[in-house]
């Protein structure tokens, strides 16, 4: 039986590797509720983490209870008279790994998991679309799209992909505590894949 806790190679990031914590993730409600407990740290209520995820806090309490069961969140000291349960997350994100030596379990929770990213991710991209002509025009002419055919082998890419992500990992780890000013949270969608 695969170990259901997330190895962490990178102390910040959970890498994610068996089919439990997979399917335990494969919600968009439990997506939104990590996403918003690792923006900034900020402890939060069931109450309060129903606002981001669109649900009643009782339905939040179920699906916080299932993250921490995979240990990917946990319960935070209490902020008042100790009624009200606080959870939090050690981590800032998460890294997917299933891979073609997982079995049939693993990769299957991957196709799944990985397919509600998409959406996911989609879903933002077409909420920029209808908000950008309200957007300031530095933001407007800040923001791209772009899908592009490259000619590479297998080694190249893997190296485009590491320096991708080491640029990547300067914007996002050195600026959650001390922000610039005028800056904002942008997400950032990076595909790469053969074509045929």
């Amino acid at each position: 039986m695969a170990d259901e806790t997330p190895v962490r190679l990178d102390p910040n990031r959970a890498q994610i590797r068996d089919a439990a914590t997979m399917r335990a993730l494969a919600h968009p409600a439990r997506i939104a509720i990590l996403d918003r407990l690792f923006d900034g740290g900020e402890p939060a209520t069931a109450t309060e983490l129903a606002e981001v995820c669109g649900l009643s806090p009782s339905a939040t309490s179920y699906h916080l209870r299932e993250l921490a069961k995979v240990n990917l969140i946990e319960q935070a000291p209490s902020r008042g008279d100790g009624r009200e349960r606080v959870w939090r997350s050690q981590l800032q994100g998460l890294n997917i790994e299933a891979g073609p030596e997982g079995g049939a379990a693993e990769r299957a929770a991957d196709r799944e998991l990985s397919t509600m990213f998409l959406e996911i991710e989609d879903a933002r991209a077409r909420a920029w679309l209808a908000r950008r002509d309200a957007e300031p025009y530095e933001w407007y002419t800040a923001a791209a799209s772009a899908d592009l055919q490259i000619q590479v082998t297998a080694d190249e890419l893997r190296e485009l992909n590491d320096q991708v992500f080491a640029l990547f990992d300067r914007y996002a780890r050195s600026r959650r505590a001390d922000p610039p000013e005028g800056s904002r949270q942008v997400n950032v969608t990076y595909r790469s894949f053969p074509r045929t």
